[in-house]
């Protein structure tokens, strides 16, 4: 594994070395740069999962035999690992889930449903990603609540004051992103935290999009509920977590019930659930997919965090200076204020998705849409970006590769045929 202290690095970046950690450049030598939407998997990663298939694979918590005890011991480890990463108090208010989508469903479904009523509100924020933003709007339908949206400014922030100020007496619940997948911002997530703390309302945080290029430290931002998934940060998909306060946990009604969540069942007589987080986690977990989320951010930390983060401020700000130079490519929002790894750009007449067929024609992966948040880009006023998101193994090469094609990118198919459509 390529390894670098914070003391080695040089020009803000980590070394191009760092690519030959993940073997499919191996085959798929062009540039990727859809890493917010999943990043590759290093070879520690892949070794770890088929390690546990090849050595330890068995059940957790049910069998009383060697692999399984073995098993559950690496299950548990994983849950030890991600609390370590998240600074979580205990390693029981780690719960694995599917994914982001999972975690904000489980809050949704499992307390939602018990707080929200008839008149009542939650609170999100006009940058969600539809993962943070439908679970809560179904929500609202289904109980006869309003979904109350804060607004943004032009820049793609949100607007703290009219966020406080929607903080009245019936909003239950408040879910904001850490960082915006569209545009990279980076919202004051402690502050409208304490916001929505000092109307006695609790917050679920998506920290998709933060994992992989900002520390994060669930008790410094007094987060009630923090989510993310593996697969955003060099882990398997199929693997999320969601943290939770050990009383806000308590009382989630599990949403799924089956094996290992209970302590005894009979036909007549109360259910008797275990304690969380195993009462949130019904039938076989991805016990794999837990260790690579563990190896993944084993691998991170090995790299060095403060390594990655100059990493990101340094390709984020070359790809700003390079983009701006370009005859009419608008780089959208601020993304060079603080760098998450996110460059949202448009060229000015030419329809986002014929920008990204035409960079996949020069072997560069980009992603062209709405990012799954078409409500915020109708705030901006746009059909679509073009999405540049970096991870460990991208250089400043990748970069070049955009600006060197877009110096001949044309009106295609989308903007002559259909100009306004737009979809994912």
């Amino acid at each position: 594994m390529t390894h670098i202290a914070d003391h080695d690095v040089a020009g803000g970046a980590l070394p191009a070395s760092v690519r030959d950690d993940f073997p499919i450049f191996a085959t798929r030598p062009g540039a990727y740069l859809d890493n917010a939407a999943t990043t590759h998997k290093p070879r520690q990663v892949l070794d770890a999962i088929v390690g546990y298939y090849s050595s330890a694979n068995s059940n957790v918590g049910r069998g009383y035999h060697t692999l399984g005890r073995l098993s559950t011991d690496l299950y548990e480890e994983a849950r030890a690992c991600v609390a370590q990463a998240l600074h979580v108090a205990k390693p029981e208010e780690v719960v694995f889930t599917a994914g982001t989508t999972d975690s904000v469903n489980l809050v949704v479904d499992g307390l939602g449903r018990r707080l929200v009523g008839p008149g009542d509100a939650v609170l999100v924020t006009g940058m969600e990603h539809n993962s943070n933003l439908l679970p809560w709007r179904r929500l609202a339908e289904e109980t006869g609540a309003r979904l109350l949206v804060a607004p943004t400014d032009g820049r793609g922030r949100v607007d703290r004051e009219a966020f406080a100020a929607l903080l009245g007496p019936r909003v239950k619940l408040v879910a904001i992103s850490h960082v915006s997948n569209v545009l990279g911002t980076v919202n004051p997530v402690r502050e409208l935290i304490a916001d929505a703390h000092g109307n006695g309302v609790p917050a679920l945080v998506d920290g998709a999009q933060a994992i992989p290029h900002h520390p994060v430290d669930v008790q410094a931002l007094d987060a009630d509920f923090y989510c993310f998934s593996a697969h955003k940060i060099y882990g398997p998909m199929g693997t999320g977590v969601l943290y939770g306060r050990s009383d806000l946990l308590a009382d989630l009604r599990p949403t799924r019930v089956g094996g290992g969540t209970v302590k005894g069942v009979s036909a007549t007589e109360p259910v008797r659930y275990v304690p969380v987080p195993h009462r949130l986690e019904a039938g076989t977990p991805n016990v794999a997919g837990a260790i690579g989320l563990a190896a993944a951010l084993r691998y991170v930390d090995g790299l060095g965090r403060a390594a990655v983060r100059a990493h990101d401020e340094d390709l984020v700000r070359f790809a700003v200076r390079r983009l701006s130079g370009l005859p009419r490519v608008r780089v959208v929002g601020a993304p060079e204020e603080n760098p998450s790894g996110i460059v949202s750009f448009v060229v000015d007449g030419i329809h986002p998705y014929d920008v990204g067929g035409h960079l996949d024609q020069h072997d560069v992966a980009v992603r062209a849409g709405v990012h799954c948040a078409s409500t915020f880009l109708d705030t901006l006023d746009l059909v679509g970006t073009v999405r540049l998101s970096f991870g460990v193994y991208n250089t400043r090469d990748d970069v070049d590769a955009v600006a060197r094609a877009l110096r001949t990118v044309r009106p295609g198919f989308w903007t002559t045929e259909h100009p306004a459509t737009r979809f994912l």
